[in-house]
């Protein structure tokens, strides 16, 4: 679909791989949108499973089997395989909720990290015609129209009232005991809306929102995010100012607004940068 554009000499060759595998499992994915024999299941968290969901991780695991056999592997559906500093970290249909109601709003998360850092990251909405990708160096980058590549930087709004942001949903931030405070930052804010899944990041990193966060998340659930956030200039990090994707939470900001929200949304304490 696409190809990677001035990718770091380090990470070129895994870019990449990583877009020819996002190409293979878009078409995996996209061959069940909509099924009516679509197979759900309900997990052990309450959280559902189709066939779709397990069939593109299992060609994305078969890829990466064949091309990068002495790397680790994290997937939503199939666990950790493999040991070693490199590990494959994907989420083959991150918004399943929404592929099972026919919504366009859900992606396939390709991520590879090193000594847990995500160093690439590959974002594709098949079912929007949409993809994003970013290696360490390389700056990030999306796709055009035209299918040229393009690439892509968060805003440089500096003022929190005049800032927009994403929260996801009301429901992660009561059960994380942050309700209270998600109302006051939609209160000091520009604009507030609850895009949701993967989306919303992809649009901090094109500039049209200063800020995304949200709880109960797995690092499959971000580690393709993280560079392509970097790479645009962001900036992302636990909901504590720890840059972390193992501790089921993430705050991601246009980067000149990051040590602002943190502080506004611990009531003023000071945090670590």
């Amino acid at each position: 679909m696409t190809s990677p554009t001035a990718a770091s000499a380090l990470f070129a060759d895994d870019l990449a791989l990583a877009l020819r595998i996002a190409d293979a499992a878009d078409v995996v994915a996209m061959a069940r949108v909509n099924s009516a024999d679509l197979a759900i299941d309900q997990k052990a968290d309450a959280t559902f499973v189709t066939d779709a969901d397990i069939a593109t991780e299992r060609a994305i695991r078969d890829i990466l089997s064949a091309e990068r056999p002495n790397d680790g592997i994290l997937g939503e559906e199939f666990g950790t395989e493999g040991t070693g500093s490199r590990q494959w970290i994907i989420d083959p249909i991150d918004g399943t909720h929404n592929f099972m109601r026919g919504l366009p709003m859900w992606g396939i998360l390709i991520a590879l990290a090193v000594d847990g850092v995500p160093q690439v990251g590959v974002v594709s909405q098949p079912a929007l015609g949409r993809r994003w990708w970013a290696a360490t160096g390389s700056g990030a980058w999306t796709n055009t129209p035209g299918a040229e590549s393009r690439q892509i930087h968060v805003s440089d709004v500096s003022a929190l009232e005049k800032s927009s942001i994403s929260f996801q949903s009301i429901q992660q931030w009561d059960e994380a005991g942050e309700l209270d405070n998600l109302i006051r930052l939609t209160r000091a804010v520009w604009r507030d809306r609850g895009y949701g899944d993967v989306w919303p990041y992809m649009q901090l990193a094109e500039g049209r929102l200063e800020f995304v966060a949200e709880f109960g998340v797995a690092p499959y659930d971000i580690a393709a995010v993280v560079p392509i956030v970097a790479e645009a200039g962001g900036r992302m990090t636990a909901f504590d100012g720890e840059e972390s994707i193992t501790k089921q939470s993430s705050l991601a900001t246009n980067g000149v607004l990051h040590d602002t929200y943190l502080t506004f949304l611990h009531g003023g304490s000071t945090i670590a940068s």
